[in-house]
């Protein structure tokens, strides 16, 4: 019969010392087998009507034509209003919406379009945008951009309109139209 010999057999510090290493050798073989691939949600963007651009410290948000099209186009002459949101991402260097241009009509900004350090530049009444809530916001205003029309537009390609900053310089971002809201209609659909 043998018996257990304390003498041959290893300290617990090292058995478990040994059960650690082994421990993280398979952590990290089970954190590697996600290595080089791309999660379902990596390229989804937020849902917005609009495009989106950065120039400097300068971020344009949700850019977008809101107008109500009744026919297959929107005529020349018909003034349809810019909506976005400006965002000034630098902390300590003010800026200033110095103008809008775009080869589908003139772009009329009325308003302090002034950008503060660290503030935010409501352009517009996007849909369902809450006075008051724009007053909560700190080193926020707004002010309106109205787009009165020289060429016919339509739903579904963009339009190119150029923002010009003071201290960022100009960018331009290529603007699809969007429809107003409205009331919703509460009727039920006419039976078929």
């Amino acid at each position: 019969m043998k018996r257990f010999d304390y003498r041959d057999a290893k300290p617990r510090s090292a058995r478990l010392a040994a059960l650690a290493a082994a421990g993280l050798i398979a952590a990290g073989a089970l954190a590697g087998c996600g290595a080089g691939q791309l999660s379902q949600t990596a390229q989804q963007e937020s849902a917005v009507d609009g495009n989106a651009a950065v120039i400097n410290n300068v971020a344009l948000r949700n850019v977008h034509i809101e107008a109500a099209q009744t026919g297959d186009f929107l005529r020349p002459g018909a003034t349809v209003d810019l909506v976005l949101v400006v965002v000034n991402q630098s902390s300590d260097a003010g800026d200033r919406l110095v103008g809008v241009t775009s080869d589908v009509g003139k772009v009329t900004v009325t308003g302090d379009p002034t950008l503060p350090a660290g503030g935010v530049l409501f352009v517009g009444s996007p849909n369902g945008q809450n006075t008051k809530a724009v007053d909560s916001v700190e080193r926020a205003s707004a002010v309106q951009a109205t787009v009165e029309l020289s060429k016919p537009i339509t739903n579904g390609p963009n339009y190119d309109f150029t923002f010009n900053f003071e201290k960022a310089g100009s960018v331009t971002v290529p603007v699809p139209i969007s429809a107003p809201e409205g009331p919703r209609d509460e009727k039920a659909p006419a039976p078929a």
